[in-house]
C-alpha cells in the first residue's frame, strides 16, 4: 500500500512536470508570438549590432519577448547573431523567428543613377547597405582594381550602369564593386561593343560622350538627335564645345560640387581643363556624369543628319532648336540670349 502511494506520488509529481514542460515548449516554442497587422515585417540586423539591438527591433514585432529570449538563449542565438535583412510573418513561433533571423537572410533592392562622382555613388550606396561611404569609395577607387579592369580614376564611374540591382544588405564594398563590374561586362554585349567599334569610339569615348548627352536633354527622343551632333563634331575634328563640361570643369577647379549654374558666362570658356570641351578639342577624359542606359543607347544609335549646332527652344521649354550652319544657329542663340536675359537668369 505504501509503495503505491509513492508510485502515485512519483506519477503526479511526473504529470506535473511533463504538464510544465510541455506548457514551456509550447509558450517558448511553438505558440504563435507576433503582434504586427500586416503580413510580414522586417529587421536589419548590421554587422556591428548586438543581441540588445535585435531585440530592440523585435519588442515592437512580439508579444511576449521574456519567452522569445528564454528560447533564444537556449539556442544559443543570444551570442551567435547574423547580419542581414531578415523576414517575420504574422502568426510566427519563436522557434521559426530564431531560424528566420538566424539563417534566411534576404536580399535588398537596390538603385543609383545620375551621380557625378565617385563619392556621389559611395554616399547613395551607403544609404541602401549595411556600408560606410568611406569603405564604398576606398573599394571603387582602388588603384589596383582599376588597372586590372582598364579603368581610370577619371573613367571609373563609367562603370557603374544605372538600374535596380539585388544585393544582400550586409555586402561587402568589394562584393557591391565586384558585381557592377560584371554587370558592366554584360551590358557591353557583342551588339554594343560593335556598335562603339563602328563609330571608331572606346566603351569609354561612348559614356562620356552619352553622359554630355544625358546632361544637355531630359528628353530620351531627343538624345539620339543630339548625339548626332556630337558625332558629326567629332567626324569633322571640330572642338565638343558642350555647356555641361564647362559647368563640370568649374566645379572640379573649384572643388565646389554643390554650387547650381544655370548659365556659362565667356569667362567661364577659359577654364584649363580638359574637361572644358571649349578649350581642348579632344573628347574629356571621363563621363561628367552617371549617363542613364537610354544616353549610351542614344550615342551608339545616333541620328544620322547634317545638324552640327543647337540652342535651348523656348518655344518648346525641354527640346531644343537645331541647325546646320552657324549663321542659323546664330539667329536660334540671339532668340534665346534674349529670353533668358528677360527671365534674369545671369550666372
Amino acid at each position: 500500500m505504501y509503495i503505491k502511494k509513492i508510485l502515485l506520488a512519483i506519477v503526479i509529481v511526473g504529470l506535473v512536470i511533463s504538464a510544465y514542460f510541455a506548457n514551456f515548449v509550447y509558450k517558448a516554442m511553438l505558440k504563435p508570438n507576433t503582434a504586427f497587422n500586416g503580413e510580414t515585417a522586417y529587421i536589419f540586423v548590421s554587422k556591428k549590432d548586438t543581441y540588445k539591438d535585435v531585440k530592440a527591433q523585435l519588442e515592437p514585432l512580439l508579444k511576449d519577448l521574456e519567452s522569445f529570449n528564454d528560447l533564444a538563449e537556449q539556442k544559443k542565438y543570444t551570442t551567435h547573431i547574423r547580419s542581414g535583412r531578415f523576414a517575420i510573418t504574422k502568426g510566427m513561433n519563436n522557434n521559426a523567428i530564431i531560424n528566420s533571423i538566424r539563417s534566411k537572410n534576404l536580399p535588398v533592392k537596390i538603385s543609383f543613377n545620375n551621380q557625378e562622382r565617385l563619392e556621389n555613388l559611395a554616399g547613395r550606396i551607403s544609404e541602401q547597405l549595411d556600408l560606410d561611404s568611406l569603405d564604398i569609395l576606398n573599394a571603387i577607387s582602388d588603384t589596383k582594381f582599376l588597372n586590372k579592369n582598364n579603368f581610370t580614376k577619371e573613367t571609373a564611374l563609367g562603370m557603374y550602369v544605372p538600374d535596380s540591382y539585388e544585393f544582400f544588405w550586409n555586402s561587402s564594398a568589394e562584393t557591391f564593386r565586384n558585381k557592377m563590374l560584371k554587370s558592366y561586362n554584360n551590358f557591353w554585349n557583342a551588339s554594343r561593343t560593335a556598335k562603339a567599334k563602328a563609330l571608331n569610339l572606346t566603351k569609354n569615348d561612348v559614356i562620356t560622350i552619352a553622359s554630355i548627352v544625358h546632361k544637355e536633354t531630359a528628353k530620351v527622343d531627343e538624345r539620339p538627335t543630339v548625339a548626332g551632333v556630337y558625332l558629326n563634331r567629332i567626324r569633322l575634328g571640330m572642338p565638343l564645345q558642350a555647356d555641361p563640361t564647362v559647368i563640370y570643369a568649374k566645379k572640379l577647379t573649384s572643388n565646389n560640387f554643390n554650387q547650381v549654374i544655370k548659365r556659362v558666362l565667356y569667362k567661364d570658356l577659359e577654364i584649363d581643363s580638359k574637361y572644358n570641351t571649349y578649350k581642348y578639342r579632344s573628347i574629356p577624359p571621363g563621363p561628367i556624369t552617371m549617363p542613364d542606359i537610354s544616353a549610351i543607347d542614344a550615342v551608339l544609335n545616333a541620328e544620322k543628319h547634317q545638324y552640327l549646332y543647337f540652342v535651348a527652344n523656348v518655344k518648346n521649354f525641354g527640346y531644343h532648336k537645331f541647325a546646320k550652319t552657324l549663321r542659323q544657329h546664330n539667329n536660334n542663340k540671339n532668340e534665346y540670349v534674349r529670353w533668358i536675359n528677360s527671365v534674369g537668369i545671369n550666372r
